[in-house]
């Protein structure tokens, strides 16, 4: 049989796409491989987000098509790029062979069989469809921790963002459907789930008539091989105190809330049609704090937003320094077509973002290096993840650090660990990102 590779890029919601789409070619009987230049099929699971991302996609894409002078018979673009401009990629990239959009990913093994009849297939525009449950998945993380999508698409319709247009509506999954998945992935040794969706915080909202993310944490937390859950993606307004609370009932979730405020000037909340203000969201905050003293807040900001001006950006500056988000990350503005940002007349020059990017991320720099310094003579439980040739020291990830996006917690021990163990380790010294410490005893 065909030998498959696949490299996906962009988000997590994409990953699981592509896992899923590895879970049924192996069930059809194709091998996957990990090296593209043994793959008679290369799948490039593209990103289509921001500008960057759409280049990173078309240069994998042109990288791949090299492989097809050598073993390579078919290569086919599936995933965002490929939905939202399918057309582009068939008229400039004619190295592809087949489409395959962000509705139809469930239906790869189909499209590669016909590409092989010599048929250039594109299944694309289904953008509101959800392949059904229960397909096969084959994780591309550690085998101990997995992604677990509770939803797909937005309804949000911010003025910068094209996912409305690239993943459709939003469209939750089942509670019974996604406690079978995760106990399926507990059973396969899972130990960290990573709950992911566009607007986690409004799951449920479409399909049992109120935001039910409480509920399904509470079912979730339920399942004993299960050590630790973590949530993606909240938007503020979203969030209540019955979700805060469910979250602080249950020591197995964690205390981490990933939550994209994107800007604290009004004015600029207002233009990119946020639902929320700088007033609320710092109350939101406080409750969070109040609730779950020890909760690590991750965050992620726009700077250069059409219409910012230097004030705009000072009180967004003077925001983030009263906040002292425990993580953020900090993206210049991309202006996306068919976006109603994109139309707007008051788009601000790249350099300017730049300077605003950097001004932003060295107040950042400043207050992680200060808040992890303060978790010096703390003990933490970590998630082993490896071990560090140069260093010499294991490394690993505790309950506040996601996976890819955070740091790490780099620590000494006389005992035995293994990749998937958790261990409790006392911090002993501190930057601004990771964390280097001591094993105190084994969980």
């Amino acid at each position: 049989m065909y030998n498959i590779g696949l490299v996906s890029l962009g988000c997590a919601k994409n990953q699981t796409d592509a896992e899923i789409m590895l879970g049924i070619l192996a069930s059809d009987g194709f091998n996957i491989t990990p090296d593209p230049s043994n793959a008679d099929v290369i799948i490039v699971n593209t990103c289509g987000f921001i500008e960057p991302a759409k280049k990173e996609s078309i240069d994998t894409i042109l990288e791949m098509a090299e492989y097809k002078k050598e073993k390579c018979r078919l290569l086919i673009a599936s995933g965002c790029l490929a939905e939202r401009y399918s057309d582009d990629i068939l008229k400039e990239l004619p190295e592809v062979d087949a489409i395959v959009g962000t509705g139809d990913y469930d239906k790869i093994a189909e499209v590669i069989k016909d590409a092989f009849k010599g048929e250039k297939k594109v299944i694309s525009g289904n953008i509101n469809r959800t392949p059904p449950e229960r397909l096969p998945r084959i994780l591309s993380t550690p085998p101990y921790t997995a992604y677990l999508k509770i939803a797909d698409g937005c309804d949000n319709n911010c003025t910068y963002c094209a996912i409305p247009l690239i993943r459709g509506r939003y469209r939750s999954r089942r509670i019974e459907d996604i406690v079978e998945e995760a106990r399926t992935l507990a059973d396969n040794g899972v130990k960290e789930l990573i709950l992911i969706a566009q607007d986690t915080s409004r799951y449920g909202s479409d399909i049992y008539g109120e935001n039910s993310l409480d509920k399904l944490l509470e079912e979730l937390a339920r399942i004993d091989k299960i050590e630790w859950i973590r949530v993606h993606y909240f938007y503020p307004e979203a969030i209540t105190e019955s979700l805060i609370d469910t979250m602080a009932k249950y020591d197995k979730i964690c205390n981490y809330i990933d939550m994209p405020v994107q800007h604290g000037n009004d004015y600029i909340l207002r233009r990119m049609a946020r639902r929320t203000n700088q007033k609320e969201i710092l109350s939101k905050i406080e409750m969070i704090r109040s609730k779950m003293p020890d909760c690590i807040i991750r965050t992620s900001i726009i700077v250069g937003f059409p219409g910012e001006t230097d004030e705009h950006f000072d009180d967004l500056y003077e925001f983030v320094k009263k906040v002292r988000f425990d993580r953020m990350g900090v993206f210049a503005y991309s202006q996306e077509e068919d976006t109603p940002a994109a139309k707007f007349a008051d788009q601000i020059d790249e350099e300017v973002k730049q300077e605003r990017l950097d001004k932003l991320m060295t107040l950042q720099q400043g207050i992680s290096r200060e808040l992890n310094q303060s978790k010096i003579g703390q003990a933490l439980d970590v998630l082993v993840e490896g071990y560090d040739e140069e260093s010499f020291l294991f490394y690993g990830r505790s309950r506040g650090d996601s996976i890819e996006v955070d740091g790490k917690v780099y620590f000494a021990t006389e005992e035995e660990v293994s990749e998937g163990d958790i261990v409790r380790v006392k911090i002993v010294n501190a930057d601004e990102y990771d964390l280097v410490g001591e094993v105190v005893n084994s969980i």
